[in-house]
C-alpha cells in the first residue's frame, strides 16, 4: 500500500491491535475505557516518521553550523521552530483525520489550476531541495565510514538504490515500515547520545540558550544562521506528508468520538515524535558548541596532530574560524574523542539520510498524486518524483569535492523557507472552513496563532533571503531581473492565499467567499459529506 490509498473511511470501528483490514490500514482497538497505551501503540506510526524528517542531514549540518557560530545562544530558535512546527502539524493532521484528504489532495479540489500548478512546482521545489540535503549527507556518511573509498557520486547511486529497496518492505505490512523508522530513530538517538556523553556540554549554558530568547553580540551570520534554522526545521513538505501519513489509520470518520479520539492520539504521538528531534538536534547543536565555538582551523589541526584518524589534515594550518559541515565535523569527533566517534557520528547521519530519503519519496508521492490528480504505479510514481531530485543531486556530487558543498546546505534552507507560505496558508485556511471541519474547525484563538505563525515566517523568511540574494543579484542584471519577476509573482501569489484563506473563514454570503470559492471542486461535489455524521444539523 502507499501512504495515499483512498478507501472508504465510513466503515465500522470493531477492530483488533496490531492488525490491519483489507485495504491494509492500521486498526484501532474499540474500547471506551479513557486513555489507552494499546490505542497509542495503534496510532503510533506517523510521528515517527515525522521525527526522522525533522533531523534529516540538512538539520544536522545546521545545528552544528549554528553550535560552531552561536554556541547555544540560537538553541531557542530551534525551540521556537519545533513548537512552531507542532502548531502547524497538529492542523495537518486534524485535516487529515477529519476530511480523510490530505492536504494536496485538498489544494486540488479548492484552488483553480493556475494556482494549484504553482503550489505544487514549489512543493516540488522544496522537495528537491530536502531531497538533495539528504542524498548527499547519506553519501557523505558513507564516505566517512568507507575512509574515502566509497565517493559521493557512487554514494549518491547507493543511496538512491538502498532506498528503494527499503520502500519494498511496503509489502511485508505498514506496521514493518514503521518498525524500521522506530529502529532509525533508536540508531541517532544512541549514536548521538554517545558524542553527548563524550563531549560532557556545560548544562546550565545549554538551558539557558533554549529559554533565553536573545543573542548577545550575535552578527548577520548568526541572523541567517538562524534563519537556516527555521528553514530546516519548519519544512513544508512535512505537512503535506503528515496530512497524508494520518491516512493511514482505519478512524470510523462518521463519528465524531472516533474522530476527536484520533485526533488526540495523533497529536501525542506526534509531540513525544517531535521531542524526540528536538532532544536530538539539542544534543548536535551542545555538542559542536562545546567543542568548536570560536576555534580556528589551526586549533583543530593542532588536536589532530598525532591522532589516529585518517585525512585529519583537512583543517588548513590558518587561523580562520573553522568552517564545518557533516564530513569535517566527524573528523574533528575523531580527533577529539577517538576513532570509535568518528564512525558512530557517521552512522548515525546514515541512518538520518536513509530514513529521510524515505519520507522524501512519501511526500513527493503525495505531492504528484494530490496536486495533478495522477494514479499512476507505484514504481512510475517512485520513479518520476525521485528523478527530479536524482538528476541535479548526481552531478554535483560528480563534479564537486567535498569542500564544494560548505554553502549549498544554508542555500538549500534558503530556498526551502520561502516554500514555507505555500504550506501553511493553504494548511490554515482550509482547517478554518467550519464546511469542511466541522466542529473540528480552528478556534479563534487558533485561527490568529496560525495565521501570525505564517505572517511572521514570511515577513523574516522575505527580508533575509531577498537581502542575501539581493547582494548577490546586483553583479548580474539577469539575476536580478529574474529575481523581481520571481519576487512578483511570490508576492502575488501569497496575497491571493490570503484572500483564499480569508474566504475560507468568512460565512457564505461574504464577498470573498462568493468571488473565491463559488466554483471550489469540494462544494461542487458536496464534499462537505466529510464531516462526521452526528456533527451535522
Amino acid at each position: 500500500m502507499t501512504v495515499s490509498d483512498n478507501i472508504d473511511d465510513n466503515t465500522p470501528n470493531d477492530y483488533d491491535d496490531g492488525c490491519s483490514n483489507d485495504s491494509g490500514k492500521v486498526l484501532i482497538p474499540d474500547s471506551d475505557d479513557g486513555f489507552s497505551f494499546r490505542k497509542l501503540w495503534a496510532f503510533t506510526g506517523p510521528g515517527l516518521l515525522l521525527c526522522i524528517a525533522y533531523m534529516d542531514p540538512g538539520n544536522i549540518e545546521a545545528d552544528l553550523q549554528s553550535g560552531v557560530k552561536a554556541k547555544y545562544k540560537i538553541l531557542w530558535v530551534l525551540l521556537g521552530s519545533t513548537i512552531l512546527g507542532l502548531v502547524m502539524q497538529r492542523l495537518s493532521l486534524r485535516l487529515g483525520v477529519v476530511t480523510g484528504q490530505h492536504l494536496a489532495e485538498m489544494c486540488y479540489l479548492q484552488y483553480p489550476p493556475l494556482p494549484r500548478l504553482f503550489l505544487w512546482v514549489m512543493m516540488e521545489v522544496a522537495i528537491i531541495g530536502s531531497d538533495m540535503q539528504e542524498v548527499i549527507g547519506t553519501a557523505i556518511a558513507l564516505y566517512l565510514l568507507s575512509n574515502r573509498l566509497i565517493p559521493l557520486w557512487l554514494g549518491v547511486v547507493i543511496t538512491i538504490v538502498d532506498s528503494f529497496m527499503f520502500l519494498l518492505l511496503d509489502k511485508y505490512g505498514l506496521r514493518k515500515v514503521e518498525l524500521f523508522f522506530l529502529t532509525l530513530v533508536g540508531v541517532m538517538v544512541v549514536t548521538f547520545g554517545y558524542e553527548f556523553l563524550e563531549a560532557m556540554p556545560e548544562g546550565g549554558e545549554l538551558v539557558k540558550g533554549l529559554v533565553y530568547p536573545w543573542c548577545e553580540d550575535c552578527d548577520s551570520s548568526v541572523s541567517l544562521q538562524a534563519i537556516g534554522i527555521i528553514g530546516s526545521t519548519i519544512m513544508p513538505h512535512n505537512l503535506y506528508l503528515h496530512s497524508g501519513l494520518v491516512k493511514s489509520r482505519a478512524v470510523d470518520r462518521s463519528k465524531a468520538k472516533k474522530v476527536k479520539e484520533a485526533n488526540s492520539y495523533f497529536f501525542w504521538e506526534c509531540f513525544v515524535g517531535l521531542t524526540m528531534s528536538l532532544t536530538i538536534n539539542t544534543i548536535i547543536v551542545a555538542v559542536f558548541a562545546h567543542g568548536l565555538y570560536q576555534k580556528t582551523n589551526v586549533d583543530v589541526a593542532n588536536i589532530c596532530l598525532g591522532s589516529e584518524i585518517p585525512y585529519s589534515n583537512v583543517f588548513p594550518n590558518n587561523t580562520e574560524v573553522v568552517e564545518l559541515n557533516i564530513y569535517k565535523s566527524g573528523i574533528f569527533l575523531g580527533c577529539q574523542y577517538g576513532l570509535l566517534a568518528m564512525y558512530i557520528w557517521g552512522v548515525g547521519v546514515l541512518a538520518a539520510g536513509e530514513g529521510t530519503t524515505m519520507t522524501g519519496c512519501y511526500a513527493g508521492q503525495l505531492a504528484m498524486e494530490g496536486f495533478l490528480h495522477l494514479r499512476w504505479s507505484r514504481w512510475k510514481r517512485v520513479l518520476f518524483t525521485r528523478s527530479f531530485a536524482i538528476v541535479p543531486t548526481f552531478f554535483i556530487a560528480y563534479f564537486s569535492t567535498i569542500g564544494d558543498l560548505n554553502g549549498l546546505n544554508d542555500l538549500l534552507n534558503a530556498v526551502m523557507s520561502i516554500q514555507i507560505p505555500f504550506a501553511t496558508l493553504p494548511l490554515v485556511a482550509f482547517t478554518s472552513n467550519p464546511r469542511l471541519m466541522g466542529q473540528f474547525v480552528n478556534g479563534m484563538t487558533s485561527k490568529i496563532v496560525t495565521s501570525l505563525v505564517s505572517a511572521v515566517v514570511i515577513a523574516i523568511n522575505v527580508y533575509f533571503v531577498s537581502s542575501a540574494w539581493l547582494e548577490v543579484a546586483m553583479q548580474d542584471y539577469r539575476l536580478l531581473a529574474f529575481l523581481i519577476l520571481y519576487s512578483l509573482l511570490y508576492f502575488t501569489m501569497c496575497t491571493y492565499l490570503v484572500l483564499h484563506m480569508m474566504a475560507n473563514m468568512s460565512t457564505s454570503d461574504s464577498v470573498l467567499y462568493r468571488l473565491l470559492l463559488h466554483d471550489a471542486t469540494w462544494k461542487n461535489k458536496n464534499i462537505d459529506l466529510w464531516i462526521p455524521h452526528d456533527t451535522k444539523d
